[in-house]
C-alpha cells in the first residue's frame, strides 16, 4: 500500500499536470493555424466552389471509394457517430471531470475551447456555403467547409492532450484526428480541404484559449496539490486510522 502524501495521491488517481510554455509557441501556431482555415475558405468564396486545390479533393475523393468494404462501412458508421454526438458528450464528462477534480477553470477552458469552435465551425459552414460531395451515406447538414465533426474531434482531443500534457496522449490526439478526418472523405460527407479546414480552425481556437487560460489552470492545479475530492478524503481516512492504531 503506498504511503500517504504526494506518492499515495498518485496512486489514488493520475493527477492532470499543466505545461507551461512561453507565449509566443502558442499564439504563432494558433494564428498559422487559423490563416490555413480561412484561405481555403476565401478562395471557395472567390472561385464559386471551383478553388485551386478542387483537383486534389476530387482525387482523394476518388481514392476513398477503392477503400469501401462492409467491416470499413461498419467502423466509419461508429466514427460518424462519435465525432459529433459522442465528442459532446465526451466534453461534459471532461468538463464535470475537472470540477470534480477541483479545477474549475480547466472546466471552463475544455468547454469554452469546444464551444467557441463549433460555432465557428457552424458560422463558416454558413458563410461559406459550400456543396457537399454527392452520394453521402450519412445524414449531413447545409454546408460543407469546414467539416463539424473533424472540428469537434480535434477540439476534444487538444484539450485532453494539452491537459495532460504526456506524449502518447499528444499521439492518440494525433491518430483520432487523422481517423476522423479520413472517415468524414471515406463516408462522402465531406472534401478533403473540409476536413483539413476543420481540424486547422479548431487547432488555433484551442492554442488561443490556452495561452489565454493556462496561467491559472496551472496555479490552480498547484492550489489543489494534486488531490481530488474523494483522494482527499480518502487520504483523510487513511489518515485518521493510521492515528487510531
Amino acid at each position: 500500500m503506498p504511503s500517504a502524501g504526494r506518492g499515495y495521491d498518485e496512486w489514488m488517481i493520475r493527477v492532470l499536470l499543466p505545461r507551461r510554455q512561453p507565449g509566443w509557441q502558442l499564439v504563432v501556431p494558433a494564428v498559422l493555424l487559423l490563416l490555413a482555415f480561412m484561405v481555403p475558405g476565401i478562395m471557395i468564396l472567390a472561385g464559386q466552389g471551383e478553388p485551386a486545390f478542387n483537383g486534389v479533393d476530387t482525387t482523394w475523393q476518388a481514392f476513398t471509394f477503392t477503400l469501401h468494404s462492409p467491416f470499413w462501412d461498419g467502423v466509419n458508421a461508429v466514427l460518424n457517430w462519435a465525432g459529433y454526438a459522442g465528442i459532446l458528450v465526451f466534453h461534459v464528462v471532461l468538463a464535470l471531470a475537472l470540477l470534480v477534480w477541483q479545477r474549475p477553470m480547466g472546466a471552463v477552458f475544455a468547454a469554452t475551447s469546444g464551444i467557441i469552435a463549433l460555432a465557428l465551425t457552424q458560422l463558416a459552414k454558413a458563410v461559406v456555403g459550400r456543396d457537399r460531395p454527392q452520394g453521402a451515406q450519412v445524414l449531413t447538414d447545409t454546408g460543407s467547409y469546414p467539416s463539424g465533426h473533424v472540428s469537434a474531434t480535434t477540439a476534444f482531443l487538444m484539450v485532453l492532450a494539452i491537459l495532460l500534457g504526456r506524449w502518447w496522449m499528444t499521439l492518440l490526439a494525433a491518430v483520432g484526428v487523422i481517423a476522423m478526418m479520413v472517415s468524414r472523405t471515406y463516408l462522402s460527407a465531406h472534401w478533403l480541404s473540409d476536413v483539413l479546414g476543420g481540424a486547422c480552425l479548431a487547432a488555433g481556437v484551442v492554442l488561443i484559449m490556452w495561452w489565454r487560460f493556462r496561467e491559472i489552470c496551472i496555479k490552480e492545479n498547484e492550489l489543489a496539490d494534486g488531490r481530488t475530492i474523494w483522494a482527499a478524503k480518502a487520504s483523510r481516512r487513511l489518515q485518521a486510522g493510521e492515528r487510531a492504531e
